[in-house]
């Protein structure tokens, strides 16, 4: 590639973990995404009251940890050996994010099972960008749309998760 700031690389990566109702087992999985990643989760609340489910808004249902950098590199490589290396081509968009679930934590390299906690899957979403970044589009002064060539494709996305991380591309 001749331009540098046209390179592709992560900008972030986002482990979620949806419970569905407040209490201990939420602060459970608070400890599960806190094993996995070292950082302390956020908890996300309920957007609105939802009655069959006994959700109500502004209640607790869900952690997530965002990890930038090396943190996201790092994790990303432990998720990916959790799921084998592959991933279904459905699972990226058209912004080329990638997101891919993990069934149970203890898919994990040196993860056990713990009957105290129990059985936690995740979403993990993997957002790429180009190294020219997204300031374009975010800035207050001169703000402009992102034109097509600083856009990362779903096509680029995958072509980069199987050159660096040697993920297989199910179609």
């Amino acid at each position: 590639m001749s331009n540098p700031m046209q390179e592709i690389v992560i900008d972030k990566v986002v482990v979620n973990i949806g419970v569905g109702q407040a209490g201990d087992r939420l602060n459970k999985a608070a400890r599960v995404v806190e094993m996995l990643t070292n950082r302390k989760p956020v908890f996300t609340t309920a957007k609105r009251t939802v009655r069959d489910f006994n959700v109500r808004k502004g209640l607790q249902i869900g952690v997530k940890v965002t990890l930038r950098k090396n943190d996201a590199v790092e994790f990303l490589k432990k998720a990916l050996y959790a799921k084998g290396y592959k991933i279904p081509h459905y699972s990226f968009d058209r912004q080329g994010n990638a997101y891919f679930g993990i069934a149970d934590y203890t898919d994990f390299k040196g993860m056990k099972y713990d009957p105290e906690i129990g059985i936690f899957g995740m979403d993990i979403a993997v957002v790429l960008k180009r190294r020219g970044g997204y300031r374009l589009e975010r800035r207050r002064v001169n703000r402009k749309h992102l034109p097509s060539k600083i856009r990362v494709t779903r096509e680029e996305s995958m072509e980069f998760l199987e050159k660096n991380f040697n993920v297989q591309v199910v179609r």
